[in-house]
Protein backbone atom coordinates (compact mmCIF):
# COMPACT_ATOMS: atom_id res chain seq x y z
CA UNK A 1 0.00 0.00 0.00
CA UNK A 2 1.03 3.56 -0.68
CA UNK A 3 -0.57 6.87 0.15
CA UNK A 4 -3.05 8.03 -2.48
CA UNK A 5 -4.53 11.52 -2.66
CA UNK A 6 -8.33 11.67 -2.87
CA UNK A 7 -9.54 11.97 -6.44
CA UNK A 8 -11.64 15.05 -7.24
CA UNK A 9 -15.29 14.24 -7.83
CA UNK A 10 -16.30 14.26 -11.52
CA UNK A 11 -18.58 17.15 -12.47
CA UNK A 12 -21.51 14.93 -13.49
CA UNK A 13 -21.17 12.45 -10.62
CA UNK A 14 -23.73 14.12 -8.39
CA UNK A 15 -26.46 14.03 -11.02
CA UNK A 16 -25.59 10.71 -12.67
CA UNK A 17 -24.75 8.67 -9.58
CA UNK A 18 -25.46 10.28 -6.21
CA UNK A 19 -28.92 11.70 -7.00
CA UNK A 20 -30.01 8.69 -9.07
CA UNK A 21 -28.72 6.37 -6.34
CA UNK A 22 -30.50 8.20 -3.54
CA UNK A 23 -33.75 8.06 -5.51
CA UNK A 24 -33.25 4.35 -6.14
CA UNK A 25 -32.60 3.70 -2.44
CA UNK A 26 -35.77 5.59 -1.51
CA UNK A 27 -37.76 3.47 -3.99
CA UNK A 28 -36.13 0.16 -2.88
CA UNK A 29 -35.70 0.41 0.90
CA UNK A 30 -35.36 -3.36 1.40
CA UNK A 31 -32.95 -4.16 -1.44
CA UNK A 32 -29.97 -6.31 -0.47
CA UNK A 33 -27.58 -4.59 -2.88
CA UNK A 34 -27.82 -1.05 -4.27
CA UNK A 35 -28.22 -0.43 -7.99
CA UNK A 36 -24.84 0.17 -9.62
CA UNK A 37 -24.66 3.76 -10.86
CA UNK A 38 -20.93 4.11 -10.04
CA UNK A 39 -19.34 1.89 -12.70
CA UNK A 40 -19.56 4.55 -15.44
CA UNK A 41 -17.11 6.54 -13.28
CA UNK A 42 -14.64 3.69 -12.84
CA UNK A 43 -12.22 4.91 -15.51
CA UNK A 44 -12.16 8.39 -13.95
CA UNK A 45 -11.39 6.80 -10.57
CA UNK A 46 -8.71 4.57 -12.13
CA UNK A 47 -7.09 7.62 -13.76
CA UNK A 48 -7.04 9.36 -10.39
CA UNK A 49 -5.27 6.37 -8.84
CA UNK A 50 -2.79 6.24 -11.73
CA UNK A 51 -4.30 2.86 -12.64
CA UNK A 52 -2.81 1.45 -9.43
CA UNK A 53 -4.80 -0.77 -7.11
CA UNK A 54 -5.26 1.17 -3.86
CA UNK A 55 -4.06 -1.84 -1.86
CA UNK A 56 -1.51 -3.78 -3.93
CA UNK A 57 0.00 -0.53 -5.30
CA UNK A 58 0.48 -2.15 -8.70
CA UNK A 59 -0.91 -1.50 -12.16
CA UNK A 60 -4.48 -2.76 -12.39
CA UNK A 61 -5.98 -2.56 -15.90
CA UNK A 62 -9.39 -4.06 -15.05
CA UNK A 63 -9.99 -2.95 -11.47
CA UNK A 64 -13.23 -2.26 -9.72
CA UNK A 65 -14.82 0.48 -7.65
CA UNK A 66 -14.23 -0.45 -4.02
CA UNK A 67 -16.69 0.98 -1.51
CA UNK A 68 -14.23 1.65 1.31
CA UNK A 69 -17.12 1.41 3.77
CA UNK A 70 -19.19 -1.49 2.49
CA UNK A 71 -22.70 -1.10 1.14
CA UNK A 72 -23.83 -3.80 3.56
CA UNK A 73 -22.76 -1.82 6.62
CA UNK A 74 -22.98 1.76 5.37
CA UNK A 75 -25.64 1.86 2.67
CA UNK A 76 -25.88 5.65 2.99
CA UNK A 77 -22.35 5.85 1.51
CA UNK A 78 -23.08 3.67 -1.53
CA UNK A 79 -23.27 6.70 -3.83
CA UNK A 80 -20.67 8.93 -2.18
CA UNK A 81 -17.58 9.65 -4.27
CA UNK A 82 -15.42 10.05 -1.16
CA UNK A 83 -16.13 6.40 -0.28
CA UNK A 84 -14.65 4.98 -3.51
CA UNK A 85 -11.20 3.47 -3.97
CA UNK A 86 -9.82 1.79 -7.10
CA UNK A 87 -8.99 -1.84 -6.43
CA UNK A 88 -8.26 -5.22 -7.94
CA UNK A 89 -11.52 -7.18 -7.79
CA UNK A 90 -10.09 -10.10 -5.81
CA UNK A 91 -8.66 -7.76 -3.19
CA UNK A 92 -11.95 -5.88 -2.98
CA UNK A 93 -13.69 -9.23 -2.39
CA UNK A 94 -11.16 -10.10 0.32
CA UNK A 95 -11.88 -6.82 2.07
CA UNK A 96 -15.62 -7.50 2.00
CA UNK A 97 -17.22 -5.90 5.07
CA UNK A 98 -14.09 -5.25 7.17
CA UNK A 99 -15.20 -1.66 7.76
CA UNK A 100 -12.99 0.20 10.19
CA UNK A 101 -10.47 -2.65 10.30
CA UNK A 102 -8.59 -1.84 7.08
CA UNK A 103 -6.23 1.08 6.56
CA UNK A 104 -7.44 3.74 4.15
CA UNK A 105 -4.99 4.51 1.32
CA UNK A 106 -6.05 8.17 1.65
CA UNK A 107 -4.89 8.26 5.27
CA UNK A 108 -1.74 6.14 5.44
CA UNK A 109 1.78 7.46 5.29
CA UNK A 110 3.69 6.95 2.08
CA UNK A 111 6.42 4.89 3.75
CA UNK A 112 4.30 2.59 5.90
CA UNK A 113 4.90 -0.54 3.79
CA UNK A 114 7.81 -1.99 1.88
CA UNK A 115 8.68 -4.89 -0.37
CA UNK A 116 11.49 -7.19 0.75
CA UNK A 117 13.85 -8.39 -1.98
CA UNK A 118 14.29 -11.01 -3.25
CA UNK A 119 11.22 -12.64 -1.63
CA UNK A 120 8.89 -9.84 -2.85
CA UNK A 121 6.88 -10.05 0.37
CA UNK A 122 5.09 -6.93 1.56
CA UNK A 123 5.77 -5.96 5.18
CA UNK A 124 4.90 -3.18 7.58
CA UNK A 125 7.82 -0.76 7.79
CA UNK A 126 9.19 1.16 10.75
CA UNK A 127 7.36 4.21 9.41
CA UNK A 128 4.00 3.02 10.76
CA UNK A 129 3.11 4.77 14.03
CA UNK A 130 3.05 2.44 17.03
CA UNK A 131 -0.72 2.85 17.53
CA UNK A 132 -1.35 1.80 13.90
CA UNK A 133 0.86 -1.33 13.86
CA UNK A 134 -1.93 -3.79 14.65
CA UNK A 135 -4.35 -2.48 12.00
CA UNK A 136 -1.50 -2.33 9.46
CA UNK A 137 -0.67 -6.00 10.08
CA UNK A 138 -4.35 -6.94 9.93
CA UNK A 139 -4.77 -5.07 6.64
CA UNK A 140 -1.95 -7.07 5.04
CA UNK A 141 -3.36 -10.37 6.29
CA UNK A 142 -7.01 -9.65 5.45
CA UNK A 143 -6.20 -8.47 1.93
CA UNK A 144 -3.65 -11.27 1.29
CA UNK A 145 -0.95 -8.73 0.45
CA UNK A 146 2.05 -10.28 2.20
CA UNK A 147 2.78 -13.34 0.10
CA UNK A 148 -0.40 -14.61 -1.57
CA UNK A 149 0.48 -16.25 -4.87
CA UNK A 150 -1.83 -13.89 -6.81
CA UNK A 151 0.08 -10.83 -5.67
CA UNK A 152 3.53 -12.45 -5.64
CA UNK A 153 3.10 -13.47 -9.30
CA UNK A 154 2.42 -9.85 -10.23
CA UNK A 155 5.36 -8.56 -8.22
CA UNK A 156 7.61 -11.25 -9.68
CA UNK A 157 6.65 -10.25 -13.22
CA UNK A 158 7.31 -6.54 -12.66
CA UNK A 159 10.65 -7.35 -10.99
CA UNK A 160 11.62 -9.72 -13.82
CA UNK A 161 10.74 -7.11 -16.46
CA UNK A 162 12.99 -4.63 -14.67
CA UNK A 163 15.85 -7.13 -14.37
CA UNK A 164 15.56 -7.93 -18.08
CA UNK A 165 15.64 -4.25 -19.01
CA UNK A 166 12.09 -4.31 -20.40
CA UNK A 167 11.08 -1.52 -18.01
CA UNK A 168 13.31 1.10 -16.42
CA UNK A 169 13.16 2.31 -12.84
CA UNK A 170 11.07 5.34 -13.79
CA UNK A 171 8.50 3.11 -15.50
CA UNK A 172 8.53 0.77 -12.53
CA UNK A 173 7.74 3.71 -10.24
CA UNK A 174 4.58 4.25 -12.31
CA UNK A 175 3.48 0.61 -12.48
CA UNK A 176 4.75 -0.95 -9.23
CA UNK A 177 6.16 1.82 -7.01
CA UNK A 178 6.86 -0.36 -3.96
CA UNK A 179 9.07 -2.64 -6.05
CA UNK A 180 10.89 0.38 -7.46
CA UNK A 181 11.50 1.64 -3.91
CA UNK A 182 12.78 -1.78 -2.86
CA UNK A 183 15.28 -1.75 -5.74
CA UNK A 184 16.43 1.74 -4.80
CA UNK A 185 16.84 0.70 -1.16
CA UNK A 186 18.82 -2.38 -2.20
CA UNK A 187 21.09 -0.28 -4.42
CA UNK A 188 21.69 2.16 -1.57
CA UNK A 189 22.61 -0.67 0.79
CA UNK A 190 24.98 -2.18 -1.79
CA UNK A 191 26.70 1.19 -2.27
CA UNK A 192 27.33 1.43 1.47
CA UNK A 193 29.01 -1.98 1.73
Amino acid sequence: MIHVEPVPEPTDFDQQCRQRGQRWLAEHPHAKRPQDFWTPFKSYLADGFGDLCAYSAMYEPVGTVDHFFSCKNRLELAYEWSNYRYSAAWINSSKNTADGMILDPFEIGDNWFEIILPSLQLVVSRGVPEDMQEIAQYTLRRLHLVDDERVIRQRREWYRMYQQGRIDLEGLHEKAPLIARAIEKQRLQENHT
